[in-house]
């Protein structure tokens, strides 16, 4: 910062005349960074994210132990190491992650219904979670995606190539009750229809934004 003392009066901009008079400036005192140092803040939170890694890794190598000490036909180590795992990628992905928010959302609730699944696998497969979990799962981001869209009114389009992909999602339960481990498919065909009307409420509702849209992500002329 300098300052005029022929005008009395202070000068942000890097310039050694004053713009008014001409004289030359004197300088006062160094002009603070009027933005966040937003470089700091980000090697803060990696600093946190790896100390929270080597911490979670002794911890997890502690259960282990004591898992393998104390065994009880179940290895409950692997429920608390998943748990762990995945508030690391809370921190990595959700937050220091420059992924938009709805991949942010839509991913981290995947992966939560993927750890799910692999802790019915550990305390003994019953099917709770590919009948159950996984389709509820999917139903929760087709509810998600739709108030995003309300929330975003502007921009509703930009939500066509997610419901695109929770349609696909929704085929997995219907494709494990024909290969015979889903037993219970009911709640899988719901989310399916769930993310088909979804989508074609968005095309027909939406008109020629959505169509543009299609065509626009699928390089269609």
């Amino acid at each position: 910062m300098s300052k005029c003392h022929q005008c009395n009066i202070e000068i942000l901009d890097e310039t050694e005349r004053c713009p008014l008079c001409g004289s030359v400036l004197e300088q006062t005192a160094q002009m603070e960074n009027m933005y966040p140092n937003i470089k700091t803040v980000t090697r803060k939170l990696m600093l946190i994210s790896r100390i929270y890694l080597f911490c979670a890794i002794i911890l997890e190598v502690f259960l282990i132990y004591i898992n393998i000490v104390t065994y009880s036909k179940i290895w409950w180590s692997t429920i608390t190491g998943l748990g762990l795992w995945y508030i690391y990628i809370v921190i990595r992905y959700a937050i220091l992650g420059k992924t938009g928010y709805k991949g942010k959302i839509i991913v981290l609730t995947l992966i939560a219904v993927l750890s799910v699944i692999a802790i019915d696998f550990v305390v003994g497969y019953r099917g709770w979670s590919v009948n159950y979990v996984l389709p509820s799962g999917i139903l929760l981001i087709d509810a998600g995606i739709l108030f995003l869209m309300i929330i975003n009114r502007r921009n509703w389009q930009s939500y066509i190539m997610w419901q695109i992909f929770m349609i696909l999602c929704s085929i997995i339960p219907l494709a494990l009750w024909g290969a015979g481990i889903v037993t219970v498919p009911h709640l899988g065909l719901i989310a399916l229809a769930c993310s088909v009307f979804l989508f074609l409420g968005t095309v027909i509702i939406g008109d020629r934004r959505a169509r543009v849209e299609i065509k626009r992500r699928f390089h269609i002329r």
